[in-house]
């Protein structure tokens, strides 16, 4: 059996070698590739089916990545919110703690695609010690929240060290990690990973399926196993357009993802992340998704619609009474009243923005 170090080192990561599987063409892959690295796992080639495909879409770069759609660098204002280069604290007592600077695949709609994958995203053992250090000296963080990149990048060993070091924080109750390894490197999730998990308990994993075609066998083995392994398992859902924009679709996802033990958590409207305008949908299109899903599914199944605000304040709810249209925008009611003014869509309207 192939270790999941040697499907890694197998994965696509230039031009050259995605045309020897699709024809496509190569000076143009080229170009977005020197500003947004590629990278696809042989497990995750496999899922496309034909260029332009809802897999393809997802990890293939597009000369759209590099088109002037008049989104922001930093949406979500990370930068201006770390107090130290590792970690990023936005609200009181949760933290994002980035610990991997890479991932399996490079997805193409990524939130932090302004440094994932690249050299500014390099995390030394003393970065993630920094980081450690805040959350101990920070008694209001009881939340930690593992990203990146993927943690699960990271060696067992590595990864067993910082989860051990975070629980010996007092104050650090819940510790989560966000990982995309069960979708594109489901090889990842072995019994010596799942294993060394449970000692950290309580702990909770957030992968991120967004097409029901990523449900494959492979998928549902790795998530049956955190779930033996007592980890609460959560799916944060992005809303792409050519993907996952239609009732059918999301339905056959969440009924998948629930039937392999997985809680539909949050489905997110696209940030407004440089390069990503050819992913956005309408929000009206988010709203009536959600309608068409009420009766037909779960409850359990319909995740929680929201939109993680620009400027680092953070997530609100989507919901009919909490929006209102104002041309090619539309300004979302928050919880403490106030109004925020969102774009709305993709396309011309960003650009006139």
């Amino acid at each position: 059996m192939t270790s999941w170090q040697q499907s890694l080192k197998n994965s696509i990561t230039t031009p050259q070698q995605l045309a020897q599987h699709f024809p496509v063409d190569i000076d143009a892959l080229s170009r977005v590739v020197e500003r947004y690295p590629m990278r696809i796992t042989p497990h995750y080639l496999g899922l496309i089916r034909e260029a332009g495909d809802p897999i393809w879409r997802q990890c293939v770069p597009d000369a759209a990545e590099l088109a002037d759609d008049n989104l922001l660098v930093d949406p979500l204002n990370e930068e201006n919110l770390s107090p130290v280069d590792s970690l990023v604290h936005r609200y009181p007592d949760r933290a994002l703690f980035l610990v991997a600077g890479t991932c399996a695949s490079y997805c193409r709609f990524c939130t932090r695609k302004r440094k994932v994958g690249c050299s500014t995203m390099s995390l030394s053992p003393d970065a993630l010690s920094q980081g450690i250090d805040y959350i101990a000296r920070t008694p209001q963080i009881n939340d930690v929240l593992l990203s990146g990149g993927d943690p699960l990048m990271l060696s067992d060993e590595v990864l067993g060290d910082l989860l051990g070091r975070l629980r010996q924080v007092p104050h650090v109750q819940v510790i989560r990690i966000g990982s995309r390894m069960p979708v594109t490197l489901p090889e990842r999730i072995t019994p010596e990973l799942c294993a060394m998990l449970r000692r950290y308990h309580p702990l909770y994993l957030n992968t991120h399926f967004n097409h029901p075609r990523e449900i494959t066998a492979e998928a549902q083995q790795a998530c049956a196993r955190l779930a033996d392994a007592g980890i609460q398992l959560g799916n944060q859902t992005v809303l792409l357009k050519g993907v996952n924009d239609d009732p059918a679709i999301m339905s056959e996802l969440l009924r998948g993802l629930l039937g392999m033990r997985v809680r539909p958590y949050y489905l997110h409207q696209m940030d407004l992340t440089c390069g990503t305008g050819h992913f956005r949908t309408r929000v009206e299109q988010g709203i009536e998704i959600l309608r068409a899903l009420r009766g037909q599914v779960s409850g359990m199944a319909i995740p929680q619609y929201v939109i993680d605000l620009p400027g680092g304040k953070g997530k609100v709810p989507i919901l009919p009474d909490y929006v209102e249209r104002l041309g090619d925008a539309i300004a979302i009611r928050t919880p403490d009243g106030d109004s925020v003014i969102f774009p709305n869509g993709g396309g011309e309207n960003l650009r006139r923005g």
